[in-house]
């Protein structure tokens, strides 16, 4: 009989090893699946998670896809130590991209050095606005944060739809739901000659790292912690939980509309429909892989980049179905949540009684 019996504390040890055992049978089971589906497991992992950083355009594309998935991740993170639980980042990109694009499109003819970092703080401002929707309705109101933000997710997408097929549209773009595509002074500067890779990841990192001064060194961060884990002492030390909950949401939503302004000015070059493939909830998962600690987040952030190059390599090498990229994430996150129970829990294998078993 197996038995779950509580630990007095939490396990260190476990906290930070279930990802990596998250992985390990995320790997495993997909195997598993590629033999179910008549491929060669080796030749198929192979094409997932090694084939696609063979080549130093691999690389630059693992930069790009890790860019906005880093960001976002330690936006959230912030508000998650706190028990603010921000679902719409994915909204708030889409806020941002519109924001930073519009500037793009304003002065498209007329740029000038200013232009791209007026984008990149538009983008900021277009998420912070978007995320302070739910902060007011959660302060003022009691609202839920986790269903307001979701909600969001499809205003914002609505909106971005009816600006790229109506006022926004390119009028020499043949009928397609589009914006003319940016000028050269609105394009993210390329790091590597024959690779994708622009100025968008150095500043993640940047993101990373003031996120780990935030945490590890800040009476912010302690603040947050507290708050998090004892509302009633945050309270009797003072701290503030509305300046809290409207803090972790601006940043988070600034942050991801700062992803989202990157987006269109980096890989895209213009506005489109859709302006990621889903990265606003992808790092949801990137955030708790990376147990909520900014270095933990960016190495989470390149193997979850990674699912999104392999599975587009796999789908081209060995014409796998384009679903797979989903399904390992999805298998990430089942596995990562299942093994959490090691955290908390021990498990016990126990005999059953001759009697009890009679």
């Amino acid at each position: 009989m197996i038995t779950l019996d509580r630990r007095p504390e939490t396990s260190q040890i476990w906290l930070y090893a279930t990802p990596l055992l998250a992985v390990f049978l995320t790997v495993l089971c997909g195997a598993i699946l590629f033999a179910f589906l008549g491929f060669d497991p080796a030749d198929a992992l192979h094409a997932y998670f090694i084939l696609p950083l063979a080549d130093q355009y691999g690389l630059g594309e693992l930069t790009v896809k890790a860019t906005p998935l880093a960001m976002i991740a330690v936006g959230l993170a912030l508000g998650f130590r706190a028990n603010v639980w921000n679902i719409g980042a994915e909204g708030q990109l889409t806020l941002g991209a519109i924001f930073g694009g519009g500037l793009a499109l304003a002065f498209y003819g007329q740029e000038g050095p200013l232009l791209l970092p007026a984008m990149l703080i538009g983008g900021m401002v277009g998420g912070a606005l978007w995320a302070a929707i739910p902060a007011f309705l959660r302060t003022r109101f009691n609202a839920n944060e986790i269903l307001v933000s979701l909600m969001l997710t499809y205003v914002a997408g609505l909106l971005l739809s009816y600006l790229v097929t109506g006022p926004w549209k390119d009028p020499m773009g043949f009928g397609f739901p589009q914006t003319r595509l940016f000028g050269e002074g609105a394009i993210l500067p390329i790091l590597l000659d024959g690779t994708r890779m622009h100025i968008g990841f150095p500043l993640a990192l940047v993101a990373v790292a003031a996120a780990w001064f935030i945490v590890s060194r800040s009476l912010f961060g302690f603040q947050i912690k507290v708050v998090g884990l004892t509302p009633p002492a945050a309270g009797y030390a003072g701290f503030s939980g509305r300046r809290i909950i409207w803090a972790t949401l601006l940043i988070g939503g600034a942050l991801a509309g700062l992803a989202g302004a990157i987006e269109v000015s980096g890989p895209i070059g213009q506005l489109t429909p859709s302006i990621s493939p889903g990265y606003g909830f992808t790092a949801i998962i990137v955030a708790f892989l990376g147990r909520l600690h900014p270095v933990g987040i960016l190495l989470a952030a390149l193997l979850m980049a990674l699912s999104y190059i392999g599975g587009e390599t796999a789908q081209i090498e060995l014409g796998l179905p384009v679903a797979v990229t989903g399904v390992f994430q999805g298998m990430l996150l089942f596995f990562l949540l299942a093994s959490d129970v090691l955290v908390h829990f021990r498990v016990r294998f126990r005999l059953r009684s001759a009697g009890r078993a009679a």
